[in-house]
């Protein structure tokens, strides 16, 4: 296990693979044993010299049988654009790994999992390591096109491993891949008819609003990972705020008590300059 005493200290890594995971979606593959010891649910923050610096949830990827650390990034900004167009051999800088992590309660028996877009990265890992586990898991993936779909391949090796009981389903906004509408309706679908103990969430706000609501409406427990702006990571900034709590620190994952107490969950967040925006449905 890393010595994790200095994680708060910048330090640079060089690429080592990048993999051309979507049209707009790439994964970054580097070194480093500090974020390879991370639990998923957890980030970094990104440096791209000399442009931003940018939180990010740690995946793991095998490469040449070792494992290394990696992060994916949609081209988007300027900074997570600059991100996406480096190279094998550049060199980019690297904080953490911080916040908390999805929990899994002794004797778990099942596990929904439902994510879109890039916040399907500790989704994915949740999903290995509860395979692993023995730990039966169904997993929904999002996207607004069947280009981009992500990690289908990876989860797909994974099922092959593994209990033919789990299983992974996919949605599409316009339903050019598998089921035709939101992850939120795919979900309420499943939960018809199957039971499960648990939730994990990842992925565009809305979409955690509405797997909030179907664990309350289903009397389901959900963990859902939230995403603000970030510039310090560690609790002096304060521009990841969400009511009273620091999405740094006191996050990325909360829990059902926690976001019932969030009345910014699903409906508000500050941007860059710290003033209010809203989030449109």
């Amino acid at each position: 296990m890393a010595d994790h005493t200095n994680t708060d200290i910048l330090r640079f890594v060089r690429i080592k693979k990048v993999i051309e995971e979507t049209p707009t979606i790439r994964t970054i593959v580097f070194e480093d044993e500090y974020s390879i010891a991370s639990m998923p649910g957890q980030f970094l923050m990104v440096w791209i010299p000399p442009i931003e610096e940018l939180p990010m949830s740690v995946g793991i990827e095998n490469v040449e049988s070792c494992k290394f650390a990696a992060v994916t990034v949609r081209k988007y900004g300027i900074g997570s654009t600059a991100l996406y167009h480096k190279q094998v051999g550049d060199l980019i800088g690297i904080r953490g790994p911080y916040g908390n992590c999805f929990s899994v309660p002794e004797n778990l028996r099942n596990a929904l999992l439902i994510g879109g877009g890039t916040g399907l990265v500790p989704l994915v890992r949740l999903f290995s390591n509860l395979l692993h586990d023995q730990i039966q898991a169904s997993l929904i993936m999002g996207a607004r096109t069947k280009d981009e779909i992500l990690f289908e391949h990876k989860v797909q090796e994974l099922l092959a491993d593994n209990n033919l009981s789990d299983t992974a389903a996919f949605s599409t906004d316009d339903g050019t891949y598998g089921f035709n509408g939101s992850t939120v309706d795919l979900a309420e679908s499943i939960l018809v008819s199957k039971k499960f103990e648990i939730m994990y969430t990842c992925g565009p706000e809305l979409m955690m609003k509405g797997v909030q609501k179907l664990g309350e409406r289903f009397s389901i427990p959900v963990e859902a990972s939230l995403e603000r702006y970030m510039k310090c990571a560690i609790g002096i900034c304060g521009s990841c705020c969400i009511n009273d709590k620091l999405v740094c620190r006191d996050g990325t994952i909360f829990d059902s008590m926690n976001l019932k107490q969030l009345t910014e969950f699903g409906f508000s967040y500050r941007d860059k300059s710290g003033r209010p925006s809203y989030f449109v449905s």
